[in-house]
């Protein structure tokens, strides 16, 4: 049986960028992936943000990476002439009764690092964006905007070129841990069996019902597995903002706010929908929902300029009504299983962390 140094499962963004990461330090790499190319789930879906780390817990995983990551996804995309923009975005209140949400929401962002919010009044919210018809604002000028698609392509190449492989149409059915690693039962045209001495279980949506199909930790060890569907409706015709306009976080997300895309066209999403399995069907009736959410904000949206895109699914560790968890990064020492990490619970902002998750894991099997 052939024996390879590092087996990454999952070729979404965060599997690319530990790709490219361990390939930088001279690992052999070989990301294993079930659909026919890369960057088909989670990382086709979202909103495209590049997030500043405001909303997260301070010291938490999801803070630091964010923060970390964040800054070497700015750099990288300079480097590489990967379409994107700092574009900013505005936290709004839209009523007085929130401003206090929005203090608290800076109070966390700078224990997490991030020093560059501005706090801004009706007047100031209006010179900045004067459809917006809000209380107050905070002003975000780290949070940007990347064209996915390029970024993981970028990242791809990258991996490829100091010498990882990929293995597309190929999904890992189990596996079980040895003297030497773990052996992978993967499936596809031609069934075989590999052994690699690391395993990173980067699948995302699938990554709790895979690290049940591998050997090692019993079901108690590994989180539940909850699935959250957002569905974005696009907006016609010009979108009156230059900035990403976000409201107050709600429950499970981050509110039903407006992202603009490198060609400025606007979209509104994604809201929370709890599942009970992935699905991506959007539902026009949700427009509806969504003409009153935004109206808080942008009373001057005319009916009938919603129209349905797209949806994602949000691969979650904790259900409706618990606080939400922060990103699992299990490598040998939580679950004893020499040679395996999971990842679980990478969704937003997974993204924006991605390069920094890599960096993470990256470090985590050099102390070894």
């Amino acid at each position: 049986m052939e024996t390879i140094d590092c087996a990454i499962i999952g070729a979404g963004v965060v599997g690319l960028a530990c790709a490219r990461a361990l390939a930088a330090a001279g690992r052999e790499v070989v990301v294993i992936e079930r659909e026919a190319t890369f960057g088909t789930g989670v990382s086709s879906r979202n909103s495209e943000v590049i997030h500043a780390g405001l909303y997260y817990a301070p010291g938490s995983l999801k803070a630091r990476l964010c923060v970390e990551g964040r800054e070497m996804l700015y750099a990288f995309c300079q480097e590489r002439a990967i379409p994107h923009a700092r574009c900013g975005k505005l936290i709004v209140a839209a009523r007085a009764g929130q401003a206090d949400a929005l203090r608290q929401i800076r109070t966390r962002a700078e224990a997490n690092g991030v020093g560059d919010l501005r706090e801004l009044d009706r007047a100031a919210v209006a010179a900045l964006e004067p459809a917006l018809d809000v209380h107050a604002a905070l002003l975000s000028p780290s949070t940007g905007i990347v064209d996915s698609h390029a970024l993981m392509l970028a990242l791809l190449g990258d991996a490829e070129r100091d010498g990882a492989m990929f293995a597309f149409g190929s999904p890992v059915l189990g596996g079980y841990s040895d003297s030497i690693g773990m052996v992978l039962q993967v499936g596809g045209e031609r069934e075989s069996d590999l052994r690699a001495r690391w395993v990173i279980n980067a699948s995302g949506l699938d990554a709790v019902a895979l690290g049940h199909r591998l050997s090692g930790p019993t079901a108690e060890d590994l989180p539940r597995a909850w699935f959250a569907r957002g569905v974005y409706f696009a907006l016609s015709g010009k979108a009156p903002f230059s900035r990403l306009i976000y409201p107050i976080p709600e429950p499970g997300g981050l509110g039903v706010h407006l992202t603009l895309d490198l060609g400025g066209q606007a979209k509104f999403g994604p809201d929370v929908e709890w599942i009970d399995t992935p699905a991506y069907d959007v539902d026009p009736a949700r427009a509806q929902r969504f003409y009153a959410a935004i109206r808080k904000w942008w009373p001057a949206l005319e009916d009938g300029r919603l129209v349905p895109g797209y949806a994602g699914v949000r691969p979650k560790i904790a259900g409706p009504g618990m606080p939400d968890a922060d990103f699992r990064i299990d490598g040998p020492s939580p679950h004893g299983v020499r040679g395996l990490i999971h990842l679980f619970g990478i969704e937003s902002p997974g993204l924006t962390a991605a390069m920094a998750i890599g960096r993470h894991v990256a470090r985590e099997i050099a102390g070894r």
